[in-house]
Order: structure tokens, then C-alpha cells, then sequence
């Protein structure tokens, strides 16, 4: 809105935007320059930041596992002091009973409540060896997230370095850039960047050098050059899709 505003109070002429935007792709290019330096900081850091998240959910996720071990071994030895309680009351009801029935009824009771002793305890064997490899992997993936952190750690100091050292610079970029975008229709800035998203280097906006594109270097006929320097309206490259401008300095 404050662009539109702005080219509705002064009448730009065609030739002043297009200028506009030869300095803004300058401007922005200083910017892209700048963060060249950084390189893959930014992507090597949010990589690691993921991956820390990752493993600070596989963490979660195994003490988690191991908290229900422990649950299941605390249940599996209450059961075993139960049966085993059982055994020794059974025992002492068999000294007590009247005829064989009874004292084989009581039997069946005895093996059933040593049976199921076994079976817990079976099952305690394996929470045994399931907790022992669980702490295993607990303690890989720690170390593996105490790596990750110092990794983390190391990138980010570096990144923030850069960015704090040229912070100053990036904002007066910034300043000029908005100066720059005050000259120019919204629609136009739409479009540069639209062409600054989609060429490798950046450069929507590329100067005439050798009666040739200065983006992708295909020849620009003398008619189509005539028309760049006279600057009465936009015109693109019919290769690569860049604005074509002549060169203030050339033709100064």
C-alpha cells in the first residue's frame, strides 16, 4: 500500500522506474553478497535444530519405555509375593484337610500359584534384558544429542557472528532498497521478484554488455537496444526472462 501510495503522489516517469529497478537489483545483490558469506549456515543450522528435535523425541520416547519396564517389573514381583503368600497358605490348609479330595484340590492350587511364579518370573527375565538394551539406546542416542548440541552450538555462535557483524550494513541496504522501491509500481516490483526467485544468481535486472544480455549473453538486436535506451517502457529478455536496461554509467 505505502508503494502504491507513494508512485500515486509523484508521476514517475517509465524511465525513472526502470532506473529504480537497476538500483534495487544492486542493492540487492550488495544484500546477496552478504549472505553469500554465511553459505549453508543457516541451512546447516535449522538441519541440526530438526535433528536435535528428533532426538529429544526418540529420548522422550525411551525413558518413556523404560518408565513402563520398571511399571511391569514393580506388577510382575507384586504378583510373585502374592503367589508365593498364596503357596504358604495353601500349605497350611493342607494340614488341615479331611479326605484326599481336599488335599488334591489344594495341590492343583499350590502348582498353579508356582506356575504362575514361573511365568513371572519369565517375565521378569526379559524386562531384565528389554531395560538393559533400552538404557543401551538411551545412552547412544544422549550421546549422539550431546554431539548434535555442541555441533548446534558451534554453527550458531558462527552464524550469529556473521549476521551480528553485518547487521549494520544489511540495514542500510534495506533502507536503500525501500527508498529505491518507493519509485516503482507495485506491479513491477511483483515482477522482479517473481524473476529474481526463479534465475540462479538473482539478477532480474541485467545491463546490455556487448550487444549482448548481460544475464544469460544472448546477442540483443540494434532495434531492441535502441528501445532499452530509450527507456520508454520495460522490456525482457526473450531468453532468459531478465529486464534488459541500458547502462547508467555507458550512457552517462
Amino acid at each position: 500500500m505505502a508503494t502504491q501510495k507513494k508512485t500515486a503522489e509523484v508521476d514517475y516517469s517509465m524511465q525513472e522506474k526502470i532506473l529504480a529497478l537497476y538500483e534495487l537489483q544492486k542493492i540487492d545483490s550488495k544484500i546477496d553478497a552478504i549472505n553469500k558469506v554465511k553459505g549453508e549456515l543457516p541451512l546447516e543450522v535449522e538441519d541440526l535444530e530438526d535433528e536435535m528435535a528428533g532426538l529429544t523425541t526418540r529420548i522422550e520416547n525411551i525413558n518413556a519405555e523404560i518408565e513402563e519396564i520398571k511399571a511391569l517389573t514393580n506388577q510382575r514381583k507384586r504378583e510373585v509375593d502374592q503367589a508365593r503368600i498364596m503357596i504358604g497358605n495353601y500349605k497350611e490348609q493342607q494340614n488341615n484337610v479331611r479326605n484326599n479330595r481336599e488335599f488334591d484340590a489344594i495341590s492343583k492350587e499350590i502348582e498353579y500359584q508356582g506356575l504362575e511364579i514361573e511365568l513371572a518370573e519369565k517375565r521378569l527375565r526379559e524386562y531384565t534384558n528389554a531395560m538393559k538394551a533400552k538404557k543401551a539406546t538411551l545412552e547412544a542416542a544422549e550421546e549422539a544429542a550431546a554431539e548434535r548440541a555442541a555441533d548446534l552450538k558451534v554453527k550458531k555462535d558462527e552464524l550469529e557472528s556473521i549476521e551480528e557483524e553485518t547487521a549494520p550494513q544489511v540495514a542500510e541496504y534495506m533502507q536503500q532498497a525501500e527508498e529505491a522501491k518507493q519509485k516503482i509500481d507495485e506491479r513491477l516490483i511483483t515482477a522482479y521478484n517473481r524473476i529474481r526467485k526463479n534465475v540462479r544468481n538473482g539478477m532480474a535486472v541485467v545491463t546490455v554488455q556487448r550487444d549482448a544480455c548481460g544475464g544469460c549473453f544472448n546477442h540483443i538486436p540494434p532495434q531492441r537496444q535502441a528501445d532499452i535506451r530509450q527507456g520508454k517502457k520495460i522490456i525482457i529478455c526473450e531468453y532468459c526472462g531478465r529486464i534488459l536496461v541500458a547502462d547508467p554509467e555507458v550512457e552517462e
